[in-house]
C-alpha cells in the first residue's frame, strides 16, 4: 500500500485537501481510499487506548482496501511524532510513505477553527492551533510542505499529488 499522509495544525485544511485529492484521483480513475484518521477513534477512553483503536481501525480498513484492489491510501491527521507516523504506516501496511504538511498562517488557521467549531471546546481548540504548530515544527516528519493559505483547494490538492509523485503535471 502506498500511503500519503496529510498533516498540519488544526485549521490548515487537512480534511478539505484530503477530500479534494481523492476527487482528483477519482476523476483520473486511480483506485484510492481516503480516510480522516480522527474519525477512526472518536471516543472518550484513555489516550493510549484511543491511539490503539485508531491503529486497529486503520489496519482493518487498509486490509479491506487491499482486498478490493486499492493500492493508494490518503490519510489526514496532525501527526505529532515520528513514533505516531510509524504506527500509522504499520497499521496501513504501507510499503511506501510520503508526508505532506499543509501550512497556513496562525491567523488563517485560527479563523478556520473558529468558523467550524461552535461548541463548548471552541476556545481551547483555537488556542491549540499555535501549540500544535510548535509540536509539528519540532517533529519535522514531513517530506514536503505546501501552503494552503490562499490558493484554490483544487490547486493545493493537485500540487500535493504531483509533489508526492502520485500524478503527473
Amino acid at each position: 500500500m502506498t500511503l500519503l499522509v496529510i498533516t498540519g495544525t488544526m485549521g490548515s485544511g487537512k480534511t478539505t485537501i484530503l477530500a479534494e485529492a481523492s476527487d482528483i484521483l477519482k476523476s483520473l480513475k486511480i483506485p484510492r481510499a481516503a480516510i480522516d484518521l480522527d474519525a477512526l477513534a472518536v471516543a472518550y477512553i484513555p489516550e493510549r487506548q484511543l491511539e490503539n483503536a485508531m491503529s486497529e481501525n486503520l489496519s482493518s480498513i487498509s486490509r479491506n482496501c487491499v482486498r478490493l484492489g486499492v493500492t493508494r491510501l490518503l490519510v489526514a491527521r496532525a501527526i505529532e511524532s515520528r513514533a505516531e507516523l510509524n504506527r500509522c504506516c504499520r497499521a496501513a501496511g504501507a510499503t511506501e510513505t510520503m508526508v505532506c504538511r499543509l501550512v497556513a498562517s496562525d491567523q488563517t488557521s485560527e479563523k478556520r477553527v473558529a468558523e467550524r467549531e461552535r461548541g463548548m471546546l471552541r476556545q481551547q481548540l483555537i488556542e491549540r492551533v499555535t501549540k500544535l504548530k510548535t509540536i509539528l515544527d519540532a517533529a519535522g516528519i514531513e517530506d514536503f510542505s505546501i501552503s494552503n493559505e490562499g490558493p484554490a483547494v483544487t490547486d493545493v490538492a493537485h500540487k500535493m499529488l504531483i509533489r508526492a509523485g502520485w500524478i503527473a503535471e
